[in-house]
């Protein structure tokens, strides 16, 4: 204990540490019926740190090159002891990751938490969440096996309909014509390095103001959050999450154990795209919803449509916060309660129905 208090003296010297703890230990986070929605986005982080940990242990095998990507995560899988976990938990958590990042994004949507003054908080999460899935697609084709670079051939390709910039962007995102050894080494260079230093900073900032403002309470439920007594965030709150966490290592590692990642075979450039290909479940609802569109409509490209249309659509979720002005007044537009409910059952309904096959 001695040797722990020198050792705490002798930070708060140097960093100032006391004001921190102080703000932790009288923190208080609201107790009310919906209070449940306050641990996926711990939940989240701490997949993202999973992420991080079993991403460092495969980097000491990894090879991005075209030649030796596949036979070096074969390697890992079959020879490293315990690689084929490793493998399976980093495969796994980006999953879940992007999962609880959709449950919080919806969750602090349909509650209103995005009203005046969290807008920068609402963006800086939207951010994240389209980070996320950039991790998931880069890192997709890392493996180099057959599904994954068709898969990214379709999608590299979608980005060829943007008008004006189509075409660069294709060569950007590709570093060439087609999907090539540059391309690997493109990705593995925008997972490794580019995506995680442009998270740090976001997420740095997204925590940062989740802990200037603290927890939101929906206008409809104030007065009950007034009547029970809130929750101390230390230790109460962070027991409670460590509690959310252990859940969460519990599926991860049921899920990496008994549904060990596969491999597949290794991808050749030169022959077809197999039959149904399709990429991750977090893309389903676009790519289910592009085949449904004609081939042209009044004379215009379908996919450009199509594409077009979710741009839009992202750009009103994004906006949401200075478009339902009845937020700012602790009140919530039925328009957009509606609109969020709708995208969520749009969402579901499409990717569950993908995976039935009720779009072959």
């Amino acid at each position: 204990m001695r040797l722990l208090d020198t050792l705490w003296k002798a930070l708060d010297e140097r960093l100032e540490l006391a004001p921190l703890v102080e703000f932790a230990t009288h923190k208080e986070v609201p107790q009310h019926r919906h209070s449940w929605a306050y641990y996926f986005g711990g939940l989240t982080l701490f997949f993202f740190a999973v992420q991080v940990a079993t991403g460092i242990l495969l980097l000491l095998y990894y090879r991005p090159t075209a030649e030796a990507a596949f036979e070096s995560v074969q390697f890992i899988v079959t020879r490293v002891p315990f690689g084929w976990l490793v493998r399976s938990v980093h495969s796994w958590s980006a999953n879940l990751m992007i999962l609880a990042a959709f449950v919080h994004m919806f969750s602090v949507y349909l509650l209103g938490s995005y009203a005046k003054p969290r807008e920068l908080t609402w963006w800086s999460g939207f951010l994240l969440l389209g980070l996320a899935m950039g991790f998931g697609f880069s890192g997709y084709l890392l493996p180099w096996n057959e599904l994954s670079f068709f898969a990214t051939r379709i999608g590299t390709d979608m980005t060829s309909k943007v008008p004006l910039a189509g075409p660069w962007l294709l060569t950007f995102l590709r570093g060439g014509e087609e999907v090539t050894g540059a391309t690997l080494t493109r990705f593995f260079g925008f997972h490794v390095a580019v995506l995680p230093m442009l998270s740090a900073g976001l997420l740095g900032l997204h925590l940062g103001l989740i802990q200037r403002q603290g927890m939101h309470v929906p206008g409809h439920l104030a007065e009950e959050a007034r009547t029970r007594k809130p929750l101390r965030f230390l230790p109460n709150f962070v027991l409670r999450e460590g509690v959310v966490w252990l859940f969460g290592l519990a599926v991860l590692a049921a899920l990496a154990a008994f549904f060990p990642w596969e491999l597949g075979n290794k991808a050749d450039p030169f022959a077809s795209a197999p039959a149904g290909i399709k990429p991750e479940w977090y893309f389903l609802f676009m790519f289910e919803a592009l085949k449904l569109i004609p081939a042209t409509v009044l004379g215009i490209e379908g996919e450009l449509i199509g594409l077009g249309a979710f741009a839009v659509g992202g750009l009103v979720w994004f906006l949401v916060p200075v478009l339902d002005r009845a937020s700012a007044h602790g009140r919530r537009s039925r328009l957009f309660l509606a609109l969020g409910w709708g995208v969520l059952a749009y969402l579901v309904s499409f990717t569950v129905l993908s995976f039935l096959g009720a779009f072959q």
